[in-house]
């Protein structure tokens, strides 16, 4: 499994120089990425600042080690998503819904419920209230790897992320 997933992001980036060159090309040109492009599950692999600085390895680490993913999936005209971390037995997961707008495209999304379980047992399962039309987070989607195997994009809080699609929904 190690051996697949190392074939499938031998052309991710490693530092934002080229994230922020990719950036720049796809804010010229777009990039080409429709729905069905993203679904499966993606796994955050690294992060860096607005500037560009990459996330310390402890945060970093202590996000892999919590198996933080996003998750999508077409469903339609749009998309169900879900941001999810991990630890053991023990998972908390954001549900809700996305779609593509504009060349680019941003992946803009909104969360509607927030779950929390611990094996099959749920202790938390609540509904969330809708944000503003504003206030709605987005991905504006940057690139993806040759082989599907990679995603990058940049939030709206202006950081940029890295995730590694997993080996069961490679393309």
């Amino acid at each position: 499994m190690a051996a697949l997933l190392a074939s499938m992001i031998h052309d991710a980036p490693t530092d934002s120089d080229v994230v922020l060159e990719l950036e720049q090309l796809a804010r010229r040109q777009g990039t080409g990425l429709a729905a069905d492009d993203l679904d499966g599950c993606w796994q955050l692999n690294q992060t860096w600042s607005r500037e560009g600085n990459a996330s310390s390895s402890v945060s970093i680490g202590l996000l892999r080690g919590l198996q933080a993913c996003l998750m999508l999936e077409r469903q339609g005209d749009g998309m169900a998503i879900a941001n999810q971390v991990s630890l053991g037995a023990v998972q908390l997961r954001f549900d809700g819904t996305a779609s593509l707008k504009g060349r680019q495209p941003m992946l803009m999304f909104s969360f509607d419920s927030v779950r929390l379980k611990v094996g099959s047992l749920t202790l938390v399962n609540r509904s969330l209230p809708a944000p503003a039309k504003q206030r709605q987070p987005f991905f504006a989607l940057i690139a993806m790897g040759a082989e599907r195997g990679w995603l990058c994009a940049r939030g709206k809080g202006g950081g940029l992320a890295l995730w590694i699609r997993t080996p069961d929904n490679a393309a």
